[in-house]
């Protein structure tokens, strides 16, 4: 239960603390008196995105703080499994700066605004007339069928399963256009690698073969040229060899008495060596050297073909055309095992399919069995509440495939007249009449749901009199097995509370300040009396306090 609240620098609120009871609490005051305020406050730290448009004074940030009893709420798995120490008395506090920043925090743990609003379902359930809209849309009444039956942990496991169908199934349809596509590109992938393959391709061939068609075409220069050089240096008639051995022959017959002659004679000696080895390198050459046109064409032939190739397949090197030839191959491979892989995950698929089936199935059948249990006890309760002839139906549909939630869509019916046809609720109910049902689902759900607080904001709009009487009755009834708060404007509500809290403004050092406190014995009788007579109070007015009040 929500056992504190402060609230500092947040709309008209300078700074506003204040303790809750068990049981029902009543909060009233004037119109714009700021009870939806403390109301907006309170959402902050059940994780409602705010902006800087919230603070009074825009030079200091903005805090609300709630302190809460969990204890016996089965809530220390949530704090564990976020890492979030627990405490019975637990406090949750939120912050904003003045450049728009938030911070939040469960006991003096940072955490996020989802973490925030995660534990906040769990603590308080906020009925405003907003939520009451809510009752025309078809996914909050498939909840609160589901809240009836009890299956969270059915429906939870369906969630995972149905996540994991959708994945197989998106991952099977790609897999699938992907392989039907690559079957209609199988033909030229095959083409393009046979036609790789074919060549024969062998990674430096194009640089050696370029390089022997040069030769090749300049044979007769070369082989020319070739044998001049032989001539001269190793020709019959005084050639250069012969006159460098004469020259080494007439130095070394100085080495005896000429040291210095010594390394000349060796260095000639040395260079005649060279240059024979040279001589005899330009004639293998030179026999090695002929002029092919047979070869001139194969090798033309080899680089066209080359040449046609990269051209066509946008690339520069023979290198890059093997690379082009694996990765068509390897193509080649993944779409014949295509039909592998697509039967292996049908398989998965289906038998995915069959589970998320079963459990749909089962969480039909559970909403089924509750429905006519639901039926009956909100038509018993609208007759309390003023609408004697009141019918209340639920439609339940299957839906032509899964869905999050499974497989069902449920529509509320109602009709408030005996002659009248049930029709959906959400055309045909009153404001009035839509609040009376929101309030008996509410209280129905209530005892299915271990929640520590429900907060109604005006549930009892649009009802009045001997109704209201027994709105109140029921909300009593509520506060039984949990904590109940509820903004009213009716004295026949607010005389069933065990609390009763006044809000209200008051202009202070030129502004406006919005204020809460409890009321005494007295105050409360003064309060009361207000609601049933307004500003100007009667002698009547208190009598008829007195009454409700049992003072």
């Amino acid at each position: 239960m929500l056992k504190s609240l402060l609230i500092e620098n947040y709309a008209l609120i300078q700074r506003l603390e204040i303790d809750f009871k068990p049981g029902l609490s009543i909060i009233s005051g004037e119109t714009g008196a700021g009870k939806s305020i403390i109301l907006g406050a309170l959402s902050l730290i059940l994780g409602q995105r705010s902006d800087t448009s919230i603070l009074k004074d825009k030079t200091r940030k903005c805090i609300v703080e709630g302190t809460f009893d969990i204890k016996g709420y089965d809530l220390k798995i949530f704090f564990d499994t976020n890492n979030i120490d627990y405490e019975n008395i637990t406090n949750i506090r939120r912050e904003m700066n003045i450049n728009g920043k938030s911070r939040a925090f469960i006991n003096d743990t940072p955490v996020n605004l989802m973490l925030l609003k995660d534990l906040g379902v769990k603590l308080i359930d906020i009925h405003s007339q907003h939520q009451t809209l809510l009752l025309g849309d078809n996914l909050f009444q498939l909840k609160v069928v589901d809240t009836f039956a009890q299956h969270f942990d059915l429906l939870e496991d369906y969630a995972k399963n149905f996540d994991r169908f959708k994945i197989l199934k998106a991952n099977y349809q790609d897999l699938l256009k992907r392989s039907e596509q690559s079957k209609t590109d199988l033909d030229y992938f095959q083409f393009q690698y046979d036609q790789l393959e074919k060549a024969r391709l062998e990674e430096n061939e194009q640089e050696e073969l370029e390089e022997e068609l040069e030769t090749l075409n300049h044979a007769e220069e070369i082989k020319t040229n070739l044998s001049h050089a032989g001539s001269i240096l190793s020709g019959e008639e005084n050639s250069l060899l012969q006159q460098l051995k004469e020259t080494s022959y007439i130095i070394r017959k100085l080495t005896s008495f000429f040291p210095k002659a010594t390394e000349l004679f060796e260095r000639l000696d040395s260079s005649h060596l060279e240059l024979k080895d040279i001589s005899e390198e330009l004639e293998i050459l030179n026999q090695h050297i002929e002029h092919d046109p047979n070869r001139i064409q194969e090798i033309s032939d080899r680089l066209d073909l080359i040449y046609e190739l990269q051209q066509k397949h946008r690339v520069s090197t023979v290198k890059e055309l093997i690379d082009l030839m694996l990765e068509l191959q390897n193509r080649l491979s993944e779409i014949a095992s295509y039909d592998i892989q697509l039967e292996k995950i049908r398989k998965e698929l289906s038998e995915q399919e069959n589970l998320v089936r079963e459990l749909a199935d089962n969480i039909s059948e559970n909403r089924k069995k509750v429905i006519p249990e639901i039926e009956k006890k909100v038509i018993g309760l609208l007759r309390q509440l003023g609408i004697p002839h009141g019918k209340f139906a639920i439609r339940h549909e299957k839906t032509s495939d899964f869905v999050f939630n499974g497989v069902d869509q449920v529509v509320f019916l109602f009709s408030a007249n005996r002659q009248s046809e049930l029709q959906n609720l959400a055309n045909v109910a009153s404001g009035g009449e839509l609040s009376r049902v929101m309030l008996s689902l509410k209280s129905l759900i209530t005892k299915s749901v271990a929640l520590p607080t429900i907060l109604f904001d005006e549930i009892d709009s649009g009802v009045s009199g001997d109704t209201a009487d027994k709105v109140g009755n029921i909300l009593d009834e509520m506060s039984v097995n949990m904590q109940v708060i509820n903004i009213t404007h009716l004295p026949q509500i607010a005389s069933k509370g065990k609390y009763h809290y006044l809000v209200y403004k008051e202009d202070k050092d030129n502004a406006t300040h919005t204020y809460i406190k409890l009321l005494n014995k007295e105050e409360r009788l003064h309060e009361i009396a207000k609601l049933l007579s307004g500003e100007e109070l009667t002698e009547a007015a208190f009598e008829n306090a007195r009454e409700l009040l049992k003072y």
